[in-house]
């Protein structure tokens, strides 16, 4: 595809990986907020959009940075697998050692900074619901996208689901993504976009690198699941 102001931030994301770093840098959501076009999104952060294209043309035309992978023609089952291995496994390590390091901040800082408390309270409810979240997939939706997946390539009917449609857990899941973006972005606005005060200590910046990374490894979680993953698995079952 050609990349346009009028083009959805989740379409360029998805028909261009590489880009989803300069969408990382410019701050603009493309796994919850990606149906936004591109002149929307930058209108709303107040960018340049013909700035904004020149970076994302560059990034389009530069070779795919090891970390990421173009995941719109793989298997089903092989998304679902590097959505456990690599995100689900991700939050589930470091959301304890987040969790800690938010504790030692406070224990020396929330005398003076009552707003860590606040942070405390969205990162618990965060890794909370999370961790519930990615219980439900990897118990039901993700099992049966890739029993789905199997049938139609084996050329048999698909297995009729105990939910009715897949489109009824896909739902589900992208509200409580839609609710665990909303937690980070308010994390994100408490800590002033994680920048440190001039008397942070090193665990005080661990935290905020912390907290950083999560949302970062959040958004490319979420940009999987809701703009390659479902869809995809909607489609499937739709032409099944």
């Amino acid at each position: 595809m050609s990349i346009s102001p009028e083009s959805t931030v989740r379409d360029i994301a998805s028909e261009h990986p590489s880009t989803t770093r300069v969408f990382e840098k410019a701050g603009i959501d493309y796994c919850c907020g990606g149906a936004r076009s591109l002149q929307e999104a930058c209108d709303s952060k107040n960018l340049n959009v013909e700035d904004l294209l020149a970076r994302l043309r560059q990034a389009e035309a530069e070779p795919l940075p090891a970390d990421l992978r173009d995941w719109k023609a793989a298997p089903l089952s092989d998304v679902a697998d590097h959505i456990v291995q690599r995100h689900h496994e991700y939050v589930r390590s470091e959301s304890p050692r987040v969790q800690g390091l938010i504790e030692k901040v406070i224990s020396r800082h929330g005398d003076t900074q009552p707003h860590l408390d606040a942070v405390r309270k969205r990162f618990e409810k965060l890794s909370g619901d999370m961790s519930t979240h990615m219980m439900k997939e990897e118990q039901v939706l993700f099992p049966y996208i890739s029993r789905m997946e199997a049938a139609v390539n084996a050329g048999k009917p698909v297995p009729p689901p105990f939910f009715g449609t897949v489109q009824n857990p896909v739902r589900a899941m992208m509200n409580e993504h839609d609710d665990a973006g909303e937690l980070a972005r308010e994390i994100r606005e408490l800590t002033s976009d994680y920048t440190p005060p001039a008397s942070a200590c090193p665990t005080y910046r661990a935290m905020l690198t912390g907290l950083h990374d999560f949302e970062l490894d959040l958004h490319r979680h979420v940009h999987l699941e809701n703009n390659i993953l479902f869809p995809r698995a909607v489609q499937l079952e739709q032409g099944s």
